[in-house]
């Protein structure tokens, strides 16, 4: 088939590097999201990928809406048989998805109908869940309703975040994408409708939602870090300031601290929760790079009975 790729971010770009080395589907053109300031200069920087495409010397369409006629009249002019979308970052308007005679086929972080939405992957390490996947569908006009064509699924392990997660299953989804395209040009593939039960949302995390609530139980305090981690970043409060929280682990064996209490020692750092404390092993303070807590907590010089949080 003649594609059309739609993608953005990093976690895009394993799906097209398996398009574009399948010797069954020519990748004729990719649509991204346009330039966008980044670093300290604020410069603006190509998404990767649009890098990735301009390297492997694909045409690169930045519409700065999917609905705007330059861009349907471009797309129009390809005349892809299907468009494969991963993180594209953008609604598509019934004039775009009409485009393609196949459609355009998502790839999503999760085993939908569960977590439909932005954040798949940061909701279900945040929800605890022991298993999740990824699913690709035809888009519809709803919100990730489309019909599925097919599934596969990943262990959430006990220390992954959703960093960790998002990237093994941006690997492993790219082979699914790349299968599903090939099931649906031979024919051997047909979607199938979401089930109408077990339907959970997924918004965008917001900076609040990332914020840690010591009272809270730790299991709970553990998969917000995780969940948040790289992005937004876990937080909470010292002295007035924010403090990133890169990582923390449950501690079991320790329930003598309050709420947000901290007790530093010399190796270590401890917050109590609404059920035993966590450890803290790296964190970030305002305007400084990520560090041991242990270093943090000697260079701060915590006072007895101190306390993260409001």
């Amino acid at each position: 088939m003649k594609l059309v790729f739609a993608g953005t971010p990093e976690v895009a770009v394993p799906a097209l590097d398996a398009l574009i080395a399948s010797d069954r589907h020519e990748v004729a053109a990719v649509v991204t999201r346009p330039d966008a300031p980044a670093g300290r200069g604020r410069r603006l920087v190509a998404s990767p990928v649009a890098e990735r495409a301009e390297e492997a010397g694909i045409e690169v369409l930045k519409p700065a809406r999917p609905r705007d006629e330059d861009f349907l009249a471009r797309l129009r002019e390809i005349a892809p048989d299907c468009c494969p979308v991963v993180a594209y970052g953008a609604l598509l308007p019934k004039s775009a998805l009409d485009v393609p005679a196949r459609g355009w086929v998502n790839l999503h972080f999760s085993l939908l109908p569960a977590w439909r939405g932005a954040a798949p992957v940061q909701h279900s390490v945040m929800a605890g869940d022991e298993v999740t996947g990824a699913s690709t569908f035809l888009i519809e006009e709803g919100l990730d309703s489309g019909p599925v064509y097919g599934v596969l699924t990943e262990e959430v392990r006990p220390t992954d975040t959703s960093g960790d997660l998002l990237t093994r299953l941006a690997f492993a989804g790219a082979g699914l994408l790349a299968a599903t395209m090939d099931g649906i040009e031979d024919g051997t593939l047909h979607a199938v409708p979401q089930p109408a039960e077990g339907v959970t949302l997924a918004p965008k995390i917001t900076v609040e939602d990332a914020q840690v609530r010591w009272s809270d139980p730790a299991l709970r305090v553990d998969r917000v870090v995780r969940g948040c981690t790289p992005a937004p970043g876990a937080w909470t409060l010292f002295r007035g300031e924010r403090l990133k929280l890169v990582q923390a682990v449950p501690i079991l064996d320790r329930t003598d601290l309050a709420p947000g209490e901290l007790s530093a020692g010399k190796n270590n750092v401890y917050v109590g929760t609404g059920s035993h404390a966590v450890e803290l092993l790296w964190v970030q303070p305002q305007g400084k790079k990520p560090m041991r807590a242990a270093d943090w907590a000697r260079g701060v010089r915590i006072a007895h009975g101190e306390l993260l949080g409001l």
